[in-house]
């Protein structure tokens, strides 16, 4: 992410009509005073937020996504990303279904990306894990069913402490989506970074 300090002036020559797309962000997109912000940095200024890459009116997974298809984008990928800016705020709602239904997304992409040689055997095998976890979750938690990975560990006893759906929206689930972005932008091959934009979008819409 972008760690330009806070009083640099964008870049001359800034092309603005790569802000076309997502108008409610264009206008404010020229005064913030970072020379190449990443979407999640921009995303905290229109919610009127100190500037982070981790803004809270955003859902964490969400966050987490974002970030990791950031930076496995081009400098050109990455400016692409930032006309979505405003479809971000006000997402940041708890509960399961949200998470799992990010991370489900994320581990598809990943295990339907076009170079499959690139996932190891130990990702796969986390992969498997997150998305047994996600659909699990999805589900209502069945009782003749268990989560995978982990979580079948961790869930019970987070459950009698009412902590679970806290602990898995704001770090499992997001470990699971970006690791999940990360395979996916590997096996993506010569297009990354339209497939890239394109899991983020799919992403908004679900989320």
């Amino acid at each position: 992410m972008s760690r330009t300090e806070a009083g640099a002036s964008l870049s001359p020559g800034t092309p603005t009509d790569l802000y076309a797309e997502g108008a409610p962000g264009n206008a404010y997109y020229a005064r913030v005073p970072r020379s190449e912000p990443c979407v999640m940095e921009l995303v905290s200024k229109l919610a009127k937020e100190p500037w982070t890459d981790r803004p809270s009116s955003v859902h964490p997974v969400l966050g987490a996504v974002a970030r990791t298809v950031h930076d496995y984008s081009s400098r050109a990928g990455q400016r692409a990303l930032l006309p979505l800016a405003p479809s971000f705020l006000a997402t940041a709602h708890a509960g399961f279904e949200s998470s799992a239904r990010l991370v489900a997304l994320c581990v598809s992409a990943a295990l339907t990306s076009p170079d499959q040689e690139c996932i190891t055997k130990d990702e796969r095998g986390r992969l498997a894990g997150a998305q047994e976890t996600a659909l699990y979750l999805l589900a209502s938690r069945p009782a003749d069913q268990r989560p995978g990975g982990l979580a079948r560990w961790w869930l019970p006893v987070l459950d009698h402490l009412k902590l679970s759906e806290a602990f898995y929206r704001g770090f499992v689930a997001t470990e699971h989506a970006a690791e999940a972005v990360a395979v996916a932008a590997r096996g993506s091959g010569g297009d990354r970074d339209v497939r890239l934009r394109r899991l983020l979008k799919q992403c908004l819409a679900t989320a």
